[in-house]
């Protein structure tokens, strides 16, 4: 690793970028302020999570319906699931998501927390995590082998080429102090080879499968025209557990 650059996080706290020329990984080195940074899981200027939630949920519907052959019998997980809102989404689509998390309170989605009682999961999602991590490969290692998934569908804005200058990407979020890893698509591809999965993305949405995924494919499910009309199809073909898990949750209440 070679220093990029410094910057200034939390407004206090002299950080060093570091960088692998090898595969494009850049990280903080020695983050110690992430106990101060995660005060509060979700920061209040995260202003585009509702869009980003939505935006995604259409995405990985669409990628688990018409590529993986999803039809509602599959059980799945939402890891670092914040306050719970993907997880309902997908629920509200059809789809048996779980949630998951060790620092948030599941606010959106109560009721449907994973437990490895429930079985092996056919996929794992992880939307904004990988960059808030020291170690993202221990992550996806822990994530997979707990759960039994053999595929993580996750999200995270990639760079190209050097280190973007401070000045120029917003993704560093300094100001926070929570964003500590960044990555490139052949870091990502380097991280894959590690761990003995295959690598595939498409229009922001990144896949470990150990299974090949056909990018072209991937590319058609998740895109903008596909993802906008998918979802009534897909609500329509599962049908959506809204009423059936209002039921539940009113039968575990009256209990």
């Amino acid at each position: 690793m070679k220093v990029a650059f410094a910057a200034t996080v939390l407004r206090k706290y002299t950080a060093k970028y570091e960088v692998c020329n090898a595969c494009g990984f850049l990280r903080v080195q020695e983050p110690n302020w992430l106990e101060e940074a995660y005060s509060s899981a979700i920061v209040a200027a995260d202003t585009g999570i509702v869009e980003r939630n939505f935006s995604f949920a259409r995405k990985v519907a669409g990628f688990l319906y018409w590529v993986k052959g999803e039809r509602g019998d599959g059980l799945y997980l939402d890891a670092a699931g914040g306050y719970g809102l993907f997880t309902r989404l997908m629920r509200d689509m059809g789809f048996n998501f779980y949630w998951a998390d060790k620092y948030c309170t599941n606010v959106i989605a109560p009721g449907f927390e994973y437990s490895l009682d429930q079985g092996i999961c056919k996929a794992v999602t992880a939307i904004e995590v990988l960059e808030h991590l020291v170690d993202p490969v221990a992550f996806i290692q822990d994530t997979l082998s707990t759960t039994g998934a053999q595929t993580l569908l996750f999200t995270t804005e990639l760079y190209q080429g050097a280190p973007p200058k401070p000045v120029d990407w917003w993704y560093y979020t300094f100001e926070t102090g929570q964003h500590i890893s960044f990555f490139q698509r052949r870091t990502l591809e380097a991280m894959g080879r590690r761990l003995g999965l295959k690598f595939s993305s498409a229009n922001g949405l990144h896949l470990f499968s150990t299974t090949p995924v056909n990018e072209n494919l991937l590319k058609f499910a998740t895109g903008r025209l596909s993802s906008g009309l998918s979802p009534l199809w897909i609500r329509r073909g599962l049908g959506s557990k809204a009423v059936s898990d209002h039921l539940l949750m009113m039968k575990k209440t009256s209990a």
